[in-house]
């Protein structure tokens, strides 16, 4: 930075968008943790929102860069595995932002989910409205959509397709 001056680190990290949801920054994702700075330094620490998440490599490098851009020269970005993220964390803000985006965000459907999701092992029947109409009779097309962590549906009222970020 030209003039000296840094800009705070944790502004700084809490801006950097998601990779594979680029309307939301890590922090709107909940994966941002913890930011530390002293004497220089700065320690960040963000959890994946599942184990083996490929989009961990560019976060923790669009990380650096933007803090390295800020001014920070000396930069640590590490991951913490425990606890495991939670839909839970995303916030208001990042709910708005998906549904906004045409995603469904986690806990959309007519009863929305609060607290941790309970693991099954059977099939699932999960109500999930529409982003786009705010109908509840959407069907779920494919488990997996453009990323592991959201679900591609489809709306019976309006024919659309959308995502949905999954409850975890």
């Amino acid at each position: 930075m030209v003039t000296g001056l840094r800009q705070d680190a944790r502004t700084v990290a809490a801006a950097v968008v998601d990779p594979e949801l680029p309307m939301l920054t890590l922090a709107d994702l909940g994966v941002l943790r913890e930011v530390s700075e002293s004497g220089g330094r700065v320690v960040v620490t963000i959890t994946p929102t599942y184990s083996g998440c490929p989009a961990m490599d560019t976060m923790r490098d669009d990380l650096e860069h933007a803090l390295r851009g800020a001014g920070y020269d000396d930069v640590e970005i590490r991951t913490a595995l425990t606890p495991a993220w939670s839909s839970d964390w995303i916030s208001a803000d990042g709910r708005r932002k998906l549904a906004e985006a045409g995603i469904a965000p986690p806990g959309t459907g007519p009863r929305p989910a609060a607290g941790p999701i309970p693991l099954t092992l059977g099939p699932t029947v999960r109500r999930v409205s529409c982003p786009r109409c705010g109908s509840p009779d959407t069907v779920e097309v494919s488990r997996f959509a453009a990323t592991a962590c959201k679900a591609l549906r489809r709306c019976r009222s309006c024919a659309e397709p959308f995502e949905h970020v999954k409850e975890i």
